[in-house]
């Protein structure tokens, strides 16, 4: 730590092989762009990302636990493998519950590259609502068939929980965890990242529209959510890949380039 009271950590680019540092920069963009966005929750919740691993298994990418996202760049994130365990020397500890929900899905879904969890308010009270997203908005519309849901089952400690997440999930690739908050799978950081997105903007319009009560929203015209949902399944990925993501990253680095050291 410098004077200035900034973590100071080495580079780690020239030790790992260039697909790695590319996945360590997105999601330590990532990880800025979500405190940037107000949705972090101090150190704790999770964002991760697979790597691949000389011998052919995979490890992961988790942020270090104690320091904050705004904090973390893409030297400071750990790698752990299937059992959570540091790959490589580092002067940070990971968090059990985090990689408990994290390691179900990753190795559950082989195009669950990302697995991003947050726990906003907006999030965690739609998560806590009897009829959970509901399709008030286009932007809830667009993801609300990929959305699967998981009881709550205290802080996630329980490694048996796993199978019960990865159940629950099943081929959707975001979930909201009652009484939790809210999660998305995705092949890379920016089609999971722009998923979270969406599925958060939903969960804050829903809250503020149902403010003036149940009785006083407009419902959408029928069939028009089934046509919606289609749309955001042909368009979304793409949409994350080519226009969203790199938009985002031009962002980041205007906060802190400092991210991708």
């Amino acid at each position: 730590m410098n004077a200035m009271g900034e973590i100071q950590v080495p580079s780690v680019q020239s030790q790992v092989s260039p697909e790695e540092w590319a996945v360590r920069v997105d999601l330590a963009a990532a990880y800025r762009l979500v405190a940037h966005f107000g949705w972090d929750d101090l150190i704790f919740t999770h964002l991760s990302a697979r790597v691949p691993a000389p011998g052919g298994e995979h490890h992961f990418l988790l942020n270090p636990y104690g320091l904050l996202f705004e904090e973390i760049t893409a030297s400071s994130l750990v790698k752990v493998d299937v059992d959570g365990n540091a790959v490589d020397p580092t002067p940070f500890p990971t968090n059990p519950a985090g990689f408990t929900i994290h390691s179900a899905l990753h190795m559950a879904r082989p195009d669950a590259h990302a697995v991003m969890h947050l726990h906003t308010p907006h999030g965690q009270a739609v998560s806590a609502h009897e009829d959970g997203l509901m399709p008030l908005t286009q932007t809830a519309m667009l993801v609300r068939d990929e959305i699967a849901y998981h009881h709550f089952e205290g802080v996630a400690l329980d490694l048996e929980e796993r199978e019960r997440l990865i159940e629950d999930l099943g081929a959707k690739r975001a979930m909201i965890l009652r009484n939790h908050g809210t999660l998305a799978v995705g092949d890379s950081v920016a089609t999971c990242f722009l998923r979270l997105y969406y599925l958060e903007r939903a969960c804050e319009a829903q809250v503020m529209a149902l403010t003036a009560g149940s009785h006083a929203v407009n419902h959408p015209p029928q069939g028009s959510p089934e046509v919606t949902a289609e749309q955001g399944r042909r368009g979304l990925d793409m949409v994350a890949t080519k226009l969203a993501w790199p938009a985002l990253l031009r962002r980041a680095y205007r906060l802190d380039p400092g991210f991708a050291s």
